[in-house]
């Protein structure tokens, strides 16, 4: 069973007590300067069967293997099925000025 990472900005605050999302533009903007990374709409995953889920994703490509991080409700979301993804996890969260947490 794999580890799911959230990519937040919740324990920060700004002047207002609250923390400031990461905006789908933002990371619109952020991914678009990866070169292993594409947008899309829809998730497909293939099995035994065929599921599509919905949403905004930007697709990593490691080797093979495509790595979700999903843009959902202000934060970014990714499975840490793959050893690979955690430093590039690290790095991303470092760029927008948040933090990981497990879960």
């Amino acid at each position: 069973m794999s580890i799911r990472y959230r990519i937040t900005r919740a324990l920060q605050e700004n002047g207002n007590n609250t923390a400031q999302p990461i905006t789908l533009d933002e990371c619109k903007q952020y991914f678009t300067s990866k070169p292993d990374f594409t947008y899309t709409t829809v998730y497909t995953v293939t099995g035994a069967t065929t599921m599509s889920i919905p949403g905004d994703f930007f697709m990593w490509s490691c080797g093979d293997a495509k790595i979700p991080f999903r843009h959902y409700q202000g934060d970014i979301y990714v499975s840490g099925s793959n050893e690979a993804v955690i430093p590039l996890m690290i790095e991303v969260a470092s760029d927008l000025r948040a933090d990981v947490l497990e879960g």
